[in-house]
């Protein structure tokens, strides 16, 4: 278990690391991150299954650097590793593709074009431009690109920065060709020595000015609070709550109204009314579990805006206008209608679980009790989704908001209704419009 003062991994940049076995991705980590932090070996393949990592890169701040197996893996798990790959490239903010500069510098001269000589990196390239994820290009291995045999003896090993150069202008240009209208001008093209932890300064500036303008910036309640306003949290401790803790949404909108100097008071749903009465005048906003929505709506004083964890975290990793717009598809269900639930937790399935027991119970109740309710969870999230009327995702507090949008993307691509949590159980309670959103 990490650190309490930790960032949690969900709200750190992900940085994803990408190139062919070998290509020197794990070298390229440790020597960015100056930690032993990946294994580096002459054998191919030696990255498996993703590694992904927290740390802290100056002037970055909170990251996750993601190692990835090669994508040209052509072992006997090689397909496996490379699905794992592209489930980590859903979860990048920022790709850093390796290229070895001899292969650029030799396809060059031959005249082969990019798309040609690294096709892979081509394919992927294109990908991460179309999900709108920048890109840094690192050409790897400059210290074996030294001036010719010649002047060899008088240069004392010196680099040929002419053929440097060359390379990183030739990558450059052919890849917005490439990437076309997609490229969008986020990418950029390094030049590094991993193994002598050459240009490592150039990748964290590279990596800084492709970072998006608000990372990190958003805000969970958005703006329905103020300085000074009084919040009320409703956070019922039924058994998915730790025992001794709460659970990650209520810790960090706790810790955000806290720093916006706002006056909190929390309460149990069975506390509630009491709460209220020690209170010396209405909360403006009190936020409570969706599971108790209705409860809390026919308790709370009229002039108290109501809003929900799961429903802040809708907009905070999600899109909650498309959100809204899916829960419609609700009054649309028929019992012989299938709907998948996406939870982002792997725990036990409880008695009492809003996902697996809660929601699908409403549904049923409201529909019929044919109606087919399917399951994930952690990152099983199926890529063929046309078999569903509806999926309803959990707040998500587990994953980044690139791979929430990324499966919002799935959705909307074939046409199929996506709401979360929070947003169906307002809908089912016939509250929907009185709810408040950031």
């Amino acid at each position: 278990m990490g650190n309490l003062n930790e960032t949690p991994s969900a709200n750190r940049l992900h940085i994803g690391i990408y190139g062919k076995t070998n290509s020197g991705k794990s070298s390229l980590i440790n020597a960015v991150t100056k930690q032993e932090v990946s294994i580096v070996a002459d054998v191919a393949g030696t990255t498996t299954d993703p590694v992904y990592k927290p740390m802290e890169i100056h002037p970055l701040g909170p990251c996750v650097i993601i190692d990835t197996a090669g994508f040209d893996d052509d072992s006997e798990l090689g397909e496996r590793r490379v699905e794992k790959t592209h489930l980590a490239a859903e979860k990048t903010d920022i790709a850093v593709v390796v290229l070895d500069i001899a292969e650029v510098i030799a396809a060059k001269k031959a005249g082969i074009p990019f798309k040609k000589a690294f096709k892979d990196e081509a394919e992927w390239s294109l990908l991460f431009a179309k999900k709108h994820t920048p890109v840094v290009f690192a050409l790897n291995k400059i210290d074996e690109i030294l001036l010719s045999a010649e002047v060899q003896e008088k240069s004392r090993g010196k680099l040929d920065n002419a053929a440097i150069e060359a390379a990183k202008c030739w990558v450059y240009e052919e890849n917005s060709a490439v990437m076309g209208k997609n490229a969008d001008n986020s990418f950029e093209v390094v030049a590094v020595s991993a193994l002598k932890g050459k240009g490592m300064d150039a990748v964290i500036s590279a990596l800084t000015r492709l970072l998006p303008e608000d990372f990190g910036q958003e805000f969970i309640l958005g703006d329905l609070v103020s300085q000074t306003d009084l919040v009320l949290l409703v956070m019922p401790q039924d058994i998915q709550a730790p025992k001794g803790r709460l659970i990650l949404p209520q810790v960090q909108t706790l810790r955000e109204l806290l720093d916006r100097k706002c006056l909190v008071m929390s309460t149990t749903t069975d506390k509630m009314t009491d709460a209220l009465a020690a209170l010396s005048h209405a909360p403006k906003l009190i936020v409570t579990d969706s599971q108790v929505f209705g409860y809390v709506y026919e308790h709370k004083p009229a002039e108290s805006m109501l809003t929900s964890f799961s429903v802040l975290f809708a907009a905070y990793k999600g899109d909650l206008p498309y959100y809204v717009e899916s829960a419609r598809a609700i009054d649309a269900l028929k019992p012989s209608s299938r709907v998948l639930i996406a939870e982002c937790c792997t725990h036990a399935p409880l008695a009492e679980d809003i996902g697996r027991v809660k929601l699908p119970n409403l549904l049923r109740k409201r529909v019929g009790e044919e109606l087919t309710v399917d399951i994930t969870s952690g990152t099983d999230f199926p890529d063929n989704l046309s078999q569903y009327d509806l999926v309803i995702q959990c707040g998500a507090c587990m994953f980044n908001r690139k791979y929430v949008l990324s499966r919002i993307d799935r959705a909307r691509t074939q046409h199929v209704p996506m709401t979360n949590y929070g947003v169906a159980i307002a809908h089912l309670t016939g509250i929907l419009d009185k709810v408040s959103m950031p």
